[in-house]
């Protein structure tokens, strides 16, 4: 990496502090029914993906709304981080069955001098047969939608981040079944107490203002879930991660909300005290090979990858969560 990037680098994220405070005057924290009750843009194109979802009622318009607006929110959280990234926005379509729709999904990446690459990605697919991991409940219908989002910065005192949350509905008539989850992890190379703490202390606030949410119990499974085997190690400081979560009634998807909203917050906040801050050669070379961690993690170990290249996937998609460059 030439000393210019890193200059222009620090150079775009000058002011970070103010554009990012101003995203936060503009974007106070909802409820779940103000934020499940926002329509949607008649353009956004996850709209015509999930009209056949919508028209069958296999989802709901709440929950279409609920899940655009975390991906809204987020985006706007980047945008005020790197106002000169360029986005590239693709709507992608999941193969038809028997001529049928089986969704698809929109693709919104961010690639500057800040953000190098960052990603909120919001999908809506749906089949006759559930591609279950585990193999219980295969073979049935299903629909599955979610927003998935990834950052690498530039900058190698900023942390990585990650966080998706998703809805699954599985099966026919009583004997179906609705489940949730989600969750979010920071993945810094250099580590910052303040950083681990206030990102902890948010997800901590979004679990315990919501009755399904169980912080002590989430943030296990995430530093479980998130181990590298071949390290022997966890892949960042953790977060929450919860899977499988029966709901039972429409505000259960609060818990959803909550997490997105906290993600937005902070990490923005992580963001507003690391990305202006001086780095060396040295650092951004280290920060490469580091980075080789995230990625054996998400193309050998993730859930989530596999599930998405199970089910008909968008390939670009999937793998939008890699970094863009890796040393080993």
């Amino acid at each position: 990496m030439t000393s210019t990037a890193n200059e222009r680098s620090l150079a775009a994220a000058q002011g970070v502090g103010q554009r990012f405070d101003l995203f936060v005057s503009k974007n106070p924290w909802l409820g779940f029914d103000a934020a499940s009750q926002l329509e949607l843009d008649s353009d956004d194109p996850i709209l015509q993906i999930a009209a056949p979802a919508l028209e069958s009622g296999r989802l709901t318009k709440a929950e279409l709304q609920l899940l655009a607006f975390v991906r809204n929110l987020n985006r706007e959280m980047f945008k005020s981080i790197d106002p000169e990234g360029e986005w590239t926005i693709k709507s992608w379509s999941k193969a038809q069955h028997e001529g049928q729709s089986q969704g698809g999904g929109v693709m919104s990446v961010i690639r500057g001098p800040v953000l190098e690459k960052a990603a909120v990605n919001m999908s809506v697919v749906w089949g006759p047969s559930y591609p279950s991991i585990e193999r219980e409940y295969s073979g049935q219908p299903y629909l599955a939608a979610g927003v998935s989002l990834i950052a690498h910065t530039y900058n190698p005192e900023a942390p990585i981040v990650h966080m998706n949350i998703r809805i699954l509905k599985v099966g026919e008539g009583e004997k179906s079944v609705f489940w949730m989850g989600g969750g979010g992890d920071l993945t810094p190379m250099q580590r910052y107490e303040e950083d681990t703490n206030s990102f902890h202390a948010s997800f901590k606030n979004a679990c315990e203002s919501h009755r399904l949410g169980d912080y002590p119990r989430f943030k296990t499974w995430c530093d479980e879930y998130f181990f590298i085997p071949h390290r022997g190690e966890m892949r960042g400081v953790g977060g929450v991660f919860f899977d499988y979560l029966n709901v039972e009634r429409p505000d259960d998807l609060g818990l959803l909300l909550n997490i997105g909203q906290s993600l937005a917050h902070t990490y923005g906040r992580i963001l507003k005290r690391r990305v202006e801050s001086p780095f060396s050669e040295e650092l951004k070379d280290k920060q490469l090979h580091w980075r080789a961690r995230y990625a054996e993690f998400n193309l050998v170990h993730d859930r989530g990858t596999r599930f998405g290249l199970m089910s008909g996937g968008n390939i670009e998609a999937i793998f939008a969560s890699l970094p863009p460059v890796v040393k080993w």
